[in-house]
């Protein structure tokens, strides 16, 4: 896939206010400093696109990002229709320091989005992969299969660690999910600093696109 363009189109409040359902939306969430904003700009080669920060909890909306893109690694000669489809920049799930009532209106801000935006084509859950399978990442993978809603996991920062710390640790999460799991999602391994799991994440992106303009 190659990117033309990326561009901040709005933040919301709540999925009423997000702009019009009409086309593929991927939401990206994790726990506070996964490295979301990070992994989002190098998707789009816009290291501009999402704010990234030092302080966990700085996303606080539904942040909508608009990306046009072509089937390939190049733009096409001639005149060709670019691919019109969303990313969305969702709060953590990990909530920074906030209050009682700020976390539970973050909380059900996302329910919301995430149960009911009709066009959202599938949700990418950011997982650390320099830590062992963390509680609050396999509940929140659960909760998406209690309100039956798609998805796939990143494991970010890839390059922190050594390769054989990221496989035990990716291996780890998966025999956790095991234990409640029937089939186990797709995956990819991520980093930001080395571009890791760049094309085979657009690649996916590309194929549910292409199913989401089709009808199917």
């Amino acid at each position: 896939m190659f990117i033309k363009s990326s561009e901040y189109v709005i933040s919301s409040p709540d999925y009423t206010n997000c702009p019009a359902p009409d086309k593929p939306e991927y939401a990206f969430i994790g726990r506070s400093n996964v490295g979301k904003s990070s992994l989002i700009n190098m998707l789009t080669n816009n290291q501009k696109l999402a704010k990234t920060s030092g302080s966990p909890g700085k996303t606080q909306l539904i942040n909508h990002f608009i990306i046009e893109s072509w089937k390939g690694e190049e733009a096409p000669v001639g005149f060709k229709k670019p691919d019109s489809w969303f990313i969305v920049d969702l709060p953590g799930y990990g909530f920074a320091k906030v209050s009682q009532s700020n976390r539970r209106k973050w909380e059900q801000m996302i329910e919301n989005y995430l149960r009911k935006r009709e066009n959202l084509v599938s949700v990418f859950i950011l997982i650390d992969s320099r830590h062992e399978p963390q509680k609050i990442d396999l509940e929140f993978v659960d909760q998406l299969r209690r309100w039956e809603v798609p998805f796939t996991i990143v494991f970010t920062k890839s390059d922190k660690e050594n390769q054989r710390t990221v496989a035990g640790n990716v291996k780890a999460f998966f025999e956790a999910m095991r234990k409640t799991w029937q089939f186990l999602p797709q995956h990819f391994v991520s980093s930001a600093i080395k571009k890791q799991g760049r094309d085979k994440m657009l690649s996916f992106i590309e194929e549910c696109n292409e199913q989401f303009y089709k009808g199917e």
